[in-house]
């Protein structure tokens, strides 16, 4: 897992987040470290006060139904359509080659690793398409939207035709949905189940930046979640991730302003990233991606200045910025890319582009 020749870099490649390591392999960086290395909105939710019974008893069915009931009205669920809550995403993620088996299993461009290496786990043959039809020739199909980490939607129309075809023949459309709230029903493919077919997947905590909290959601039909309800059997959800979920996703204000804020910091970003020599390749309000030929020299240089990003072993040319939280991270995101202009890595950006907007 070399990068580029460098000893540190690919052995943080595959999952952002991973501070410790970057401080082991980077001993001599700055404290405090600067994570920009994930897709998790940097200013949470305000959690407030938690229940006391939410910590002392375990959870209660009125508890998770209520639960629910806010992922079904946050997302545009029907009536008709199932769906369940999860500890995270990728305890979803993991199950579903177990629920429903597929011996070929075909998933949209490069995205999300964590799918692909779950269904070969469970010895299915998995293909990488580059055209969303062309799922419909397997027994799953995957499709992560928006994509991560070049941010590709795909209309929800598309989708559904899609799983029809993949459910004619026993199988399931999957769409992971992880950073959807933050652009918008429109492009969703909830609303559309469960007529539409296919399980669509929900991440609780990277809009609301709470990724401890491991939360997530499956909806598509009443069946297919009952099965995963099954599978996960009673008070999968905690407690206090109930009481915290239950309040966020119902306040829609937040969410609007939080979109809002974070559509303004992505532009800022990319403006910053673009003066410093890199091409935006796309991404999402919570993350952008650029590419440059040197990018796992600029991985290392901001990672001895204690700066994490996002770098891509099957695209060396590539590095995944989250979004900064406050002036500090600004200033010293733009000190540490001056300092890779000294080298004569990537052009030097002026203070302006970071200005507060």
């Amino acid at each position: 897992m070399q990068s580029q020749g460098s000893k540190g870099a690919g052995e943080l490649r595959y999952h952002g987040g991973n501070i410790n390591a970057a401080r082991t392999l980077y001993s001599d960086a700055p404290e405090p470290w600067i994570d920009l290395s994930t897709g998790i909105n940097p200013v949470p939710y305000p959690v407030g006060t938690i229940a006391p019974s939410a910590w002392s008893r375990l959870p209660e069915a009125a508890d998770l139904a209520a639960l629910e009931a806010a992922a079904r009205m946050a997302y545009g669920a029907t009536a008709d359509a199932g769906i369940v809550a999860a500890p995270g995403t990728q305890a979803l993620i993991q199950w579903l080659p177990r629920l429903f088996p597929g011996r070929r299993v075909g998933v949209l461009g490069f995205t999300y690793q964590e799918h692909a290496t779950s269904w070969r786990e469970a010895g299915a043959a998995v293909t990488s398409v580059q055209a969303l039809p062309d799922l419909a020739d397997y027994d799953i199909g995957i499709v992560v939207n928006p994509n991560n980490p070049d941010g590709r939607t795909v209309a929800p129309e598309g989708l559904a035709e899609v799983a029809a075809c993949v459910a004619r023949r026993g199988g399931r459309l999957i769409v992971d949905e992880a950073f959807m709230d933050l652009i918008g029903r429109g492009s969703s493919l909830v609303p559309h189940l469960p007529a539409a077919g296919g399980i669509v997947l929900r991440s609780f905590g990277k809009a609301y930046g709470l990724a401890g909290v491991r939360l997530g959601f499956a909806a598509g039909s009443p069946e297919d979640c009952a099965r995963l309800s099954q599978a996960m059997g009673p008070w999968a959800v905690s407690g206090p991730a109930i009481d915290i979920g239950r309040r966020a996703l119902a306040d829609e204000t937040w969410r609007g302003e939080t979109a809002s804020r974070l559509r303004r910091e992505a532009e800022r970003l990319d403006a910053l990233l673009l003066a410093a020599g890199f091409d935006v390749v796309g991404g999402t309000p919570l993350y952008r991606l650029v590419r440059r030929s040197d990018a796992g020299e600029v991985f290392e240089q901001l990672c001895r200045a204690g700066i994490l990003t996002r770098p891509f072993p099957a695209r060396p040319d590539w590095l995944r910025f989250g979004i900064p939280r406050a002036a500090a991270e600004w200033e010293r995101l733009l000190v540490a890319l001056h300092a890779c202009a000294a080298e004569g890595r990537v052009r030097s950006p002026t203070r302006s582009v970071i200005s507060a907007p």
